[in-house]
């Protein structure tokens, strides 16, 4: 498999795991120094994210992928989501068009997310 098609594949199990809450899978696919900077603009450590997941405090049921672009330079890879999800944070439920921007590094034969930034993206249909 080509680095191109092994990080579209990195994406769609990224996505698979974040819906199934699948923190063993999270915690292979993220880089341990991996930051993630959601919508509101603060900023998760990997653990922090982890926990999230495996407290459940962040749950979410659809990952709706609308778009997905690859781009593969060297060891590093950039993927650009668009995606609905619907879930509960905190309890409260939640539903949000968003657009990810992942930096992911390519090390030891597998792709891992060093970076993650997600904006919220206004519904326009």
């Amino acid at each position: 498999m080509d680095v191109v098609a092994a990080l579209h594949e990195a994406e769609q199990r990224l996505q698979g795991a974040v819906r199934a809450g699948d923190v063993e899978a999270l915690d292979l696919l993220l880089d341990d120094r991996v930051v993630y900077t959601g919508p509101d603009g603060r900023s998760l450590t990997k653990e922090e994210d982890l926990e999230a997941h495996r407290s459940r405090i962040l749950a979410v049921e659809v990952f709706d992928q609308q778009d997905l672009h690859v781009t593969v330079v060297g060891a590093t890879g950039i993927t650009r989501v668009l995606a609905a999800i619907r879930g509960t944070a905190a309890g409260q439920p939640f539903a949000a068009r968003l657009r990810y921007t992942r930096t992911w590094v390519h090390a030891d034969g597998a792709w891992r997310v060093l970076a993650a930034h997600a904006s919220s993206v206004p519904d326009l249909g």
